[in-house]
């Protein structure tokens, strides 16, 4: 339970959902954690106080993941703060669904803000202390809609698919540094965004899936940790499907 025992892991986006959930798991296996959110709230303080009840260093961070100044202002003080970074989860993200003929540009604007720029504003914050350290693990969380697609979800799927290129990207570019940088798309996973669809809309997904399960935030979870950990030190600009097989 030690395999990422004294590693520095900053994480967006964790005051809820997958997010949270990857906080907590990287805590029990020994990781210090500073993450990010939007507003200082019950959330956010409160997980602050159950990552640390794992005997782990974990600090939460009021920052705009979209704001390019907030990202390089918040990465510096976690480098301050923590000594170092060795792992990057860009895990913030937000869904503006509608059909395109119905889509505002601000739908579109802020999708790509929050879930595109986000990953390029923290990716470029990192990139000095881990080529200073000559090591470091990149995660990006993309999805399955941004490799096959999705009716009602085109920004999304634009930013999620952009995300799959700037990983690749960034692999090629820092890969002789010993800087990792993969993806991660996850399928149908039990968050609170999904947890009200209808049932005939969750079953329907369901017949999709080899499996016969949605997916947890825990299979999610355990994903960045083999990412993050030095079981895939050979495995850079990939993109790791997490989705019971629904993409075959």
């Amino acid at each position: 339970m030690d395999r990422l025992r004294g590693i520095n892991v900053i994480i967006t986006g964790a005051a809820r959902g997958i997010g949270r959930v990857i906080a907590l798991t990287f805590a029990e296996y020994g990781a210090n954690v500073a993450f990010t959110g939007r507003k200082m709230d019950e959330n956010l303080s409160g997980l602050e106080h159950e990552l640390q009840n794992f005997g782990v260093k974990a600090k939460a961070y009021v920052s705009d993941a979209s704001d390019f100044q907030s990202s390089q202002d918040t990465v510096a003080q976690i480098v301050k703060d923590f000594g170092s970074v060795e792992v990057l989860i860009n895990n913030a993200g937000i869904t503006r669904d509608n059909l395109l003929m119905r889509m505002s540009e601000k739908d579109w604007d802020d999708i790509m803000n929050i879930n595109l720029k986000s990953v390029f504003n923290l990716t470029k914050a990192v990139i000095r202390p881990m080529m200073k350290a000559r090591k470091g693990s990149i995660i990006n969380m993309s999805s399955v809609v941004g490799t096959g697609g999705n009716a009602g979800q085109a920004n999304y799927a634009a930013s999620k698919a952009g995300i799959i290129g700037f990983t690749k990207s960034v692999a090629k570019e820092l890969g002789s540094r010993n800087i990792r940088c993969n993806a991660i798309a996850p399928g149908f996973i039990e968050t609170e965004m999904t947890k009200d669809l209808p049932q005939n809309v969750i079953d329907d997904w369901l017949a999709k899936i080899p499996l016969k399960r949605t997916g947890t935030p825990e299979d999610v979870a355990n994903a960045c940790l083999f990412l993050a950990s030095d079981l895939s030190s050979y495995i850079t600009g990939q993109v790791l499907t997490v989705d019971g097989g629904m993409t075959i």
